[in-house]
């Protein structure tokens, strides 16, 4: 007999606990937590291209391969989750109560966090075979509420921060709440591998001794699997150009050369390339136009709670427009693309207190960006082959971030902070690094940054025209006939065991 949330065996409620499915979900957690140090890059960006005399292009294309190994590395695959989005605000708060303002410390403390995180819990992480429970969708909204009220707390907390100087200590109080709210869902695993325990335990005394018979089943001829297996291998060839319906299961080669796929490609190339780019680049920003330092840590502390959200609301809120209203999810994309566009120009066109507001859109536009995409890939071209497909679409990110931000912003940065240099008659020297104060340096690369997302989101609008014939069908109806299949075939045998 197999147990939900079990490993199988017997054993003390601790090894239920740590064993159990919980557990590792609160451990994909706290990892998805601390892999959101990725966009903290603008905390820290400045003491590196001080310390190394970097100009911005060189800096920025440190940055792009900070973004390549967050979407191409091993972890990717984990983190599309919400907490990476407020891992960044929770690390934030950690930061400055044991290292204050301190920042060269915190490249240190982004060094070892994670890597020791993600070490702790690495037998945690595993394929496990488990029954479903009837109460599993509300032990996940119990740990969303949680998240929720975690995100409000930093919120609030961020809130007061900006309107008087916190000390040493007072950072430490919040994040020690931080830290109790982030641990809070063990109190939920605790409480269900409880159940699984006792219920395990019970049955395990009632149940009478089993006999174990063994049947092998008839061997399969050889020569016939062989055969298939070649013929499945030229099809894969011959059929790159003949697509599946959209919702079947695409190979891989007819999900990379489809239209759809391309065009969703380049959508997410201007969107997420523009918002990555802002993230990225926000030390440098609040430096150009004249805010603290005390502010920059305030506007990543913001992008990444409106991360966390975006992603929270992107999914829930497409999912019932679409089941309710026949929504189209890339309409959504869309929509998405154009409100980034408001980030984007706020950020050129600067006035007082405006990138309080372009780190909030520009934050929630890049959390709802992730799930959207995604949702996109597995409805169109099938589960089959979806996490292939995921990798795929993740580098459209990278690929966005170095065409924006070190090919237009980067370039263009240099290029007036030359221009300030020369016009004070100074000279730039090698191993100097290059900076530029004032609302130009920044002004016209966010200008073609949102051109580009709009661009972006003209491509969005053209996937929705080549799908909405696909979107206005019931999608999940496969999804329904395939849950249904296999309780037919159980009733169908019984019927026949009877007869």
């Amino acid at each position: 007999m197999m147990f939900s949330g079990s490993d199988g065996g017997g054993g003390s409620l601790a090894k239920q606990i740590i064993t159990g499915r919980w557990f590792m979900v609160f451990a994909s957690f706290l990892i998805m937590s601390a892999s959101g140090a990725t966009y903290m890059f603008g905390l820290y960006s400045a003491d590196i291209k001080s310390s190394l005399g970097y100009d911005q292009t060189t800096l920025n294309l440190l940055s792009f391969f900070k973004d390549l190994g967050a979407n191409v590395g091993i972890l990717s695959g984990l983190i599309n989750e919400g907490f990476v989005g407020l891992g960044g605000a929770i690390i934030t708060q950690i930061y400055h109560a044991v290292y204050g303002d301190d920042s060269k410390s915190l490249i240190l403390f982004l060094g070892w966090l994670p890597a020791v995180i993600s070490f702790v819990f690495l037998r945690t992480i595993r394929i496990m075979k488990v029954i479903r429970q009837a109460n599993e969708l509300k032990i996940f909204y119990s740990s969303l509420y949680m998240s929720l009220g975690l995100a409000g707390f930093l919120m609030i907390i961020i809130i007061i921060e900006k309107e008087g100087n916190f000390s040493r200590g007072e950072y430490g109080g919040s994040a020690a709440a931080v830290v109790i709210l982030l641990f809070l869902p063990v109190v939920v695993v605790i409480k269900e591998e409880n159940v699984l325990w006792k219920r395990k335990k019970q049955q395990l005394d009632n149940s009478p001794p089993l006999e174990l018979v063994t049947q092998l089943p008839p061997p399969s001829p050889p020569m016939a699997a062989t055969a298939t297996q070649e013929d499945e291998d030229i099809s894969c060839w011959r059929n790159i150009f003949k697509p599946p319906n959209r919702g079947d299961d695409y190979t891989i080669l007819q999900a990379l050369f489809s239209i759809d796929m391309l065009i969703l490609f380049l959508a997410t190339i201007c969107g997420v390339g523009g918002t990555l780019t802002a993230i990225d680049n926000l030390g440098q920003i609040g430096t150009s136009l004249r805010y603290p330092k005390r502010s920059i840590s305030t506007f990543v502390s913001l992008v990444s709670i409106w991360n966390y959200l975006g992603r929270v609301v992107a999914g829930f809120v497409s999912e019932i427009f679409l089941t309710k209203y026949k929504f189209p999810r890339p309409l959504m994309l869309t929509l998405t693309l154009v409100l980034s566009c408001v980030g984007h120009l706020l950020i050129a066109f600067h006035v007082r207190n405006s990138l309080y507001v372009a780190s909030i859109i520009i934050g929630f536009c890049f959390g709802a960006q992730w799930p959207l995409l995604f949702a996109i890939i597995s409805e169109i071209f099938g589960l089959k082959y979806y996490s292939t497909l995921y990798n795929f679409g993740s580098v459209a990110s990278p690929i966005g971030s170095y065409l924006l931000n070190v090919r237009v912003t980067g370039y263009l940065y240099d290029k007036e902070a030359d221009k300030q240099m020369k016009a004070l008659g100074r000279v730039t020297r090698h191993g100097e690094d290059l900076n530029c104060i004032g609302d130009e340096c920044f002004r016209l690369a966010f200008i073609i940054i949102a051109s580009v997302t709009l661009l972006g989101a003209i491509f969005s609008i053209i996937l929705v025209v080549r799908t909405r014939k696909f979107y206005q069908s019931d999608i999940y109806k496969k999804f329904r006939e395939e849950e249904k299949a296999p309780e037919t075939e159980m009733a169908t045998a019984r019927g026949a065991d009877g007869g």
